[in-house]
């Protein structure tokens, strides 16, 4: 695994991710993973990481886990046929999966070229955020998640080859058979897929604009109440109705880590070389928000119900954690974006002191 950087710059924006001569050298998906950035220690079972993953070949006799952690996988480019012990899945962009700690699994898929990004969690389990005011229903509903069906191959006499992710480390061995011979499961320990397509959003119907906690689809809580190892959080296609208000993403600065990444579409905020494949990096407490572009269109705009991010998906994983980055992320994946800055330098103060 890539070494972390121990001062990591505050803004940082990429364009599409790729690993090196990702359409020509073939890799299958194990050999595609690449480390952005993380926090913590998988040894000492606490804190989050983030990668991203392209391939352009198949895993073939081979299976995949992980040991230290949870994957929630977020497809960007091209299907996947992920096989585990418990069954089939087939995942396509707008689609998540999520797989736990030390479920084998292999990753598959007709497409010539796939890409996607993954956040990984050492403490707990993905689970759905708290309601509180909201009720019962909204955001994420639990009857939208899916469970593979049971499935189940034997191949024998074959050079089976199982990589293992250990304490950062990366691992093989070799056996006979095929890993995904297991007949039948019980019990709630399983993996599962969600189409984002379902989340139920909740918003502002008068004013303001709220934290974009409302749109957390699933968390992996800390021992601190009402902070977050890690959340997943998208922003669909919605309605925006709200008066008197800035609607984009207002200027902050706040205690969490901000990795954005877009599926397809534009982001709301970032009108202009944000995309697709690509991802962007706040971290805690430095000023960020909407580009100039999008400041002139919502300070100017007249207020009516619009439908906003329409054709978008767009996500972040936020952390309460401090993520520093590989220097793979910094230097060797030649895709960092040296003028991301220069978005917010056309801003001007729109204040005045004189008296009218």
């Amino acid at each position: 695994m890539e070494e972390l950087s121990p001062t990591p710059p505050t803004q940082l924006r990429w364009k599409p991710f790729k690993t090196p001569d990702s359409n020509t050298s073939p890799h299958n998906f194990v050999q595609g993973l690449r480390k952005l950035g993380g926090a913590g220690d998988p040894k000492s079972r606490h804190g989050a990481a983030i990668y991203i993953y392209t391939f352009n070949r198949p895993m073939t006799d081979s299976a995949f886990y992980n040991s230290d952690g949870d994957f929630l996988i977020v497809p960007q480019k091209g299907t996947l046929h992920i096989t585990t012990e418990f069954g089939k899945m087939e995942v396509s962009p707008n689609e998540i999966a999520v797989i736990q700690m030390g479920m084998k699994f292999r990753v598959q898929s007709e497409d010539e070229v796939c890409r996607g990004y993954i956040l990984e969690v050492y403490d707990d389990h993905f689970t759905l955020p708290d309601l509180g005011p909201i009720g019962a229903n909204g955001l994420a509903n639990p009857q939208d998640f899916m469970t593979p069906v049971a499935a189940f191959e034997e191949i024998n006499d074959v050079h089976f080859v199982i990589y293992n992710k250990f304490q950062g480390h990366f691992f093989q061995t070799h056996q006979t058979h095929s890993c995904f011979n297991v007949v039948a499961w019980r019990g709630n320990y399983a993996p599962y897929k969600y189409d984002l397509n379902k989340f139920c959003v909740i918003n502002s119907v008068n004013f303001d604009h709220c934290d974009p906690s409302i749109f957390t689809v699933l968390t992996c809580q800390s021992l601190k109440p009402g902070t977050a190892i890690a959340d997943f959080v998208i922003f669909p296609p919605r309605w925006a109705v709200a008066e008197h208000t800035f609607r984009p993403p207002y200027y902050h600065r706040n205690c969490m880590s901000e990795f954005m990444g877009l599926i397809n579409g534009n982001y709301e905020a970032k009108g202009e070389g944000f995309q697709p494949g690509g991802g962007s990096l706040h971290s805690m407490m430095t000023a960020h928000g909407p580009d100039s572009a999008c400041f002139q269109m919502a300070s100017n705009e007249t207020l009516m119900p619009k439908r906003v991010a329409e054709g978008t998906m767009s996500f972040m994983f936020e952390s309460s954690l401090s993520l520093s980055c590989t220097q793979w992320a910094l230097d060797t994946c030649e895709v960092l974006d040296g003028e991301y800055y220069k978005c917010w330098q056309s801003l001007k103060a729109n204040f005045s002191h004189k008296k009218k």
